[in-house]
C-alpha cells in the first residue's frame, strides 16, 4: 500500500491506521471540517495578530512593533496561524513527518502562554476564566491554546514522538530567555515585567520567577508529550514508527 493511496476522499497515513477506524477516519486530519477549522482559526489568529500590529504604530500604545514581535505570545501565534493554514490547506500526505512533532511543539508554546498569561501577566483583577477581552488578546490567550490544545487531543495522528521530543521542544523557549535578556539589557525593554531585573526584587527574583516558568514548560511538555502518543495509540497501537521515510506523492 502506498502511503499516498486514498481511501475514498482521505489520504491513507503514514504510518496506516490500525485500531478504532471510524473513529479515527472521523477525526482524519484531512476532514473537510477540520481543515476549515483549522484555515479559519489561523486566520483569525494572524487577523489579531494584524491588528496588534496596526495599534502598535497608534500613538500613546505602550509597544512599537518591533518590541510586539519580541513577545513570546505574538511569535509564537504568528508560527501557529501559518501553521494551522498549512494543515489545512495541503492533504496530509504531502506534509513530512516531522510535521506532527512541530505542531506539538507549537501546542506547547500555546498552552503555555494561556497559563503564563493568567499566571504572571494578566491584572490581578481580572478573572482566569473571563473571556471578556480586548479581542486580540482573547484570541492569542485564550481561542488558541484552546484549539491547539484540543486538535492536538482530537485529530487523528500516527507517528509517535521519541522520548527525547520534550526536551528538545524545549530549545525555543530557554533561547528565547535568552534573547529577552541581551535585549533587555542593550535597550533597557523587557519583554515582560517576570522576566525584568530592574524591577524590586532584582535578578533574585527574575530567577526565582524564570526557574519556575521553565519546570512549567518541562512538566507540560511532557503531559503534551505524553497525550500525543496516547493519541497515536488509539491510532496505531504502540508500535507506530517516530521516524518513516515519507513516500513521494507519485510512489
Amino acid at each position: 500500500m502506498s502511503l499516498t493511496e486514498k481511501d475514498g476522499r482521505l489520504a491513507v497515513l503514514a504510518p496506516p491506521v490500525r485500531r478504532n477506524f471510524a473513529f479515527n477516519r472521523a477525526l482524519h486530519p484531512d476532514r473537510p471540517s477540520i481543515r476549515a477549522i483549522r484555515i479559519l482559526v489561523g486566520f483569525i489568529v494572524l487577523a489579531a495578530i494584524v491588528q496588534k500590529t496596526f495599534d502598535a504604530t497608534l500613538p500613546g500604545n505602550d509597544v512599537d512593533i518591533p518590541q510586539l514581535y519580541s513577545e513570546f505570545t505574538v511569535q509564537a501565534n504568528l508560527a501557529f496561524g501559518l501553521v494551522l493554514i498549512f494543515s489545512g490547506v495541503r492533504r496530509h500526505a504531502r506534509l513530512p513527518l516531522w510535521w506532527d512533532q512541530m505542531f506539538g511543539a507549537l501546542v506547547l508554546y500555546l498552552v503555555m502562554t494561556g497559563i503564563i498569561y493568567i499566571v504572571l501577566v494578566a491584572p490581578p483583577e481580572e478573572p482566569w476564566w473571563t473571556w471578556d477581552l480586548y479581542w486580540p488578546q482573547m484570541v492569542h490567550h485564550r481561542l488558541a491554546p484552546l484549539v491547539a490544545a484540543l486538535d492536538w487531543i482530537l485529530v487523528t495522528r500516527t507517528v509517535r514522538g521519541p522520548w527525547w521530543r520534550p526536551l528538545a521542544w524545549l530549545g525555543y523557549p530557554v533561547a528565547f530567555l535568552a534573547f529577552s535578556w541581551i535585549r533587555g539589557g542593550l535597550d533597557g525593554w523587557y519583554v515582560y515585567d517576570f522576566l525584568d531585573p530592574t524591577l524590586d526584587g532584582g535578578w533574585v527574583r527574575v530567577l526565582g520567577a524564570t526557574g519556575q516558568v521553565l519546570i512549567a514548560f518541562l512538566v507540560v511538555s511532557l503531559l503534551v508529550h505524553a497525550v500525543g502518543n496516547a493519541r497515536v495509540a488509539l491510532a496505531t497501537g504502540k508500535t507506530a514508527l517516530a521516524a518513516t521515510p515519507r513516500a513521494s506523492p507519485s510512489s
